[in-house]
């Protein structure tokens, strides 16, 4: 899986059970073109599809994680009157929508500028860990266009209502150590130690049993539900977790009072 595919704007590689995205198109900040789409999208499924990758890390080659849609690199802005923006429908929201339903937990290494779409990249990771020189905006303000990627959902959820829509509304650049003073993101860290703190968190992440899976879709999905269906999901999800080889291996690590020792299945 090492490598870039032809033609691809993202490379990937396997390194200790941890699959890593780079966003690789450092002339535009990385910016979300198609083409860049179709390589992360692709990228994305390779990671969940291959049972060696127990975690992933997405972050972006250069001085930027990714500086939105590529205005310039035809994107389809306007269609038909009275319906959805088409680049949006058929692929931005599916692949934001596999990432929250995403088997896998994520981590999100920020260098330089999350802007636009390009933070809904980072914000939709179950992890977010951001360089010092790193900063997240909403800038559709500026061309005239609204937040999307998700946006709207997701900055309400971290930030509350009235922090989102300052966030929204005035489109100003939002530092890195303000996210994390605001809750939006995990860590803020000096820009040489970004993918060293994002590698440690990712390889928790990857030493860990399947379960952590499953507990990042329930907390993705208490953000829909009411109480009784929450609940209700947990005992389904405990019952899952229940029949794993690592839950045997982890009651069995407690008795014997030893680390436990998980396979991911």
């Amino acid at each position: 899986m090492d490598g870039a595919a032809p033609l691809s704007k993202v490379r990937t590689e396997v390194k200790d059970r941890i699959g890593i995205i780079t966003l690789n198109d450092p002339a535009t900040l990385n910016a979300a073109g198609m083409e860049l789409m179709e390589g992360l999208t692709a990228a994305f499924d390779a990671m969940v599809a291959d049972a060696g990758v127990r975690a992933i890390v997405i972050t972006g080659e250069g001085r930027g994680f990714c500086s939105g849609a590529n205005l310039s690199g035809g994107s389809r802005i306007a269609d038909a009157p009275g319906g959805p923006n088409q680049s949006l429908i058929k692929v931005y929201n599916p692949f934001v929508s596999a990432v929250r339903k995403s088997p896998k937990p994520l981590v999100a290494a920020v260098n330089g500028v999350a802007a636009g779409v390009g933070a809904s990249l980072a914000l939709i990771c179950d992890l977010c860990v951001a360089a010092e020189s790193a900063y997240f905006l909403q800038a559709f303000r500026r061309i005239g266009l609204v937040p999307d990627g998700g946006a709207t959902y997701l900055l309400p959820r971290l930030v509350g209502k009235a922090r989102a829509m300052e966030l929204m509304l005035l489109g100003e650049k939002l530092p890195a150590k303000t996210a994390l003073e605001w809750g939006m993101i995990n860590r803020c860290v000096p820009d040489a130690d970004l993918m060293a703190a994002a590698m440690g968190l990712a390889t928790q992440l990857a030493d860990g049993p399947i379960s952590l899976g499953y507990t990042r879709n329930l907390v993705w999905e208490s953000l829909d539900n009411a109480w009784h269906d929450q609940v209700e999901a947990e005992a389904y999800r405990q019952g899952d977790a229940g029949r794993t080889e690592d839950a045997r291996e982890g009651i069995m690590a407690f008795v014997q009072k030893r680390p436990a020792e998980f396979k991911g299945r």
